[in-house]
């Protein structure tokens, strides 16, 4: 895909939510993201264990205000506020080495997908596009398709 379709696809609020994408498309995701002025936050997953280690990820990676409480209800209605965060037409929260995590807690994974999609539907609704993108190496993304299909 080029760097211009890329761009239109990130900017159609209406598509937006929580995917997965190979590692080796993370940097043109980046680049097409910041193409178009939106806002971008890095998540790095590694070592994470539990979640609070990823709530704490989170919050830190997205300059979460001293209100946030440390829990799912409480990153809903950060995402779903935002007003704190500095104004953009858009945002991308890039998820990094999130496989262990998911392996080890998969409800706990699920819940976060379940609402990174809700904060980004929530969005759409006003026009803005929240991209969760959550990073696999490119090999399980391949697996993890295939998983889907069953």
């Amino acid at each position: 895909m080029s760097a211009a379709e890329l761009a239109a696809q990130l900017a159609d609020a209406g598509h937006a939510g929580a995917y997965f994408v190979s590692d080796d498309d993370r940097d043109g995701m980046l680049a097409a993201a910041r193409t178009l002025g939106f806002a971008v936050a890095r998540v790095d997953l590694a070592g994470a264990t539990t979640k609070a280690d990823v709530l704490a990820r989170i919050a830190a990676a997205l300059a979460f205000p001293d209100w946030f409480g440390h829990n799912w209800d409480a990153l809903a209605d950060a995402l779903g506020d935002l007003s704190w965060a500095p104004p953009a037409p858009g945002r991308v929260l890039l998820f990094e080495h999130a496989d262990a995590w998911r392996d080890a807690e998969p409800d706990e994974f699920d819940t976060l997908l379940a609402i990174l999609d809700e904060a980004a539907f929530d969005w759409a609704d006003r026009d803005v596009a929240l991209w969760s993108l959550l990073t696999v190496p490119p090999e399980r993304l391949a697996v993890d398709a295939d998983d889907d299909r069953d």
